[in-house]
C-alpha cells in the first residue's frame, strides 16, 4: 500500500506476475472531504507538511480487512455505489490511516498551496505529461502569469511552445537512437492521438516519424 501525496505528476505501470492476474485500488482523498473530518474532529490544520511525498503502508489486519470490504462494489460495477457509501468508504480510510501511522495527521490535513519550486527542474522532469500549462503553474507554485514570466527568462520560448519542442525532440532521440516505434511513445511524450503527433513531427521535421 502506498500514500501517494497531492501535487504530484506521475504514472502507474503495472506488471502482473507470471501466470498472474494484477489488479490495483486506487481510492482519492479529495481535499473537501478532508477538510469536513478536520472540522469534525476538530483537527488543528495550517501547518506546511515537510517529509516524504510518497509513504509507504504497512500492512495490518484492519487494512486488509478494509480492501477486502471495497473487493465486492469493484467486482460489481453495475451496481452504483451511492454517494453516501462511498463516503463512508472513504471516511474509513482515512481513520484506518489515521489509526496506522498517527503521524499522517500533518501529511493528510496540510491544505497549504503548493510553495514556488525550481522550475526549470520541475519542467524538465515532468515536460511529458499531457496537462494544461495552468496545471504546471499550479504545481511549481505559481500564478499563470507568474509561470510565464518566469518560464520565458528560464526557457526563452514559451510554456506550450517550449513543450512541443521538447516533446518532439524527446520523440526523435527515442526512435532514432532508442528504436521506438511511435505508436509506442506518442502518449507518454503528452501527444492525445498518433496522428497529432505525426502532424507535429512531420511540421517539424520534414518527414514522418515512420520515415526516421
Amino acid at each position: 500500500m502506498m500514500l501517494v501525496r497531492k501535487n504530484q505528476l506521475g504514472q502507474l505501470t503495472k506488471t502482473p506476475s507470471p501466470g498472474e492476474n494484477y489488479q490495483s485500488i486506487i481510492i482519492c482523498l479529495q481535499e473537501d472531504m478532508l477538510r469536513t473530518i478536520a472540522l469534525e474532529e476538530q483537527i488543528e490544520v495550517g501547518r506546511r507538511y515537510t517529509g516524504p511525498s510518497n509513504i509507504h503502508i504497512p500492512s495490518n489486519d484492519y487494512l486488509r480487512g478494509y480492501f477486502q470490504s471495497v473487493i465486492p462494489y469493484i467486482n460489481h460495477p453495475e451496481q452504483k455505489l451511492t454517494a453516501a457509501t462511498g463516503m463512508l468508504k472513504v471516511r474509513e480510510a482515512v481513520q484506518l490511516l489515521l489509526h496506522t501511522m498517527p503521524g499522517l495527521r500533518d501529511y493528510l490535513f496540510d491544505f497549504s498551496d503548493p510553495h514556488k519550486i525550481d522550475l526549470e527542474q520541475f519542467m524538465l522532469n515532468n515536460f511529458h505529461f499531457n496537462v494544461p500549462v495552468e496545471r504546471f503553474a499550479q504545481l511549481t507554485g505559481r500564478s499563470l502569469a507568474a509561470f510565464k514570466r518566469d518560464f520565458q527568462k528560464t526557457f526563452n520560448l514559451p510554456p506550450r511552445q517550449w513543450l512541443q519542442e521538447k516533446r518532439l525532440t524527446e520523440a526523435r532521440h527515442l526512435i532514432e537512437k532508442k528504436n521506438k516505434r511511435p505508436s509506442d511513445i506518442y502518449l507518454d511524450l503528452g501527444f492525445e492521438s498518433l496522428s497529432h503527433f505525426s502532424h507535429s513531427f512531420r511540421k517539424k521535421f520534414g518527414k514522418a516519424p515512420s520515415a526516421i
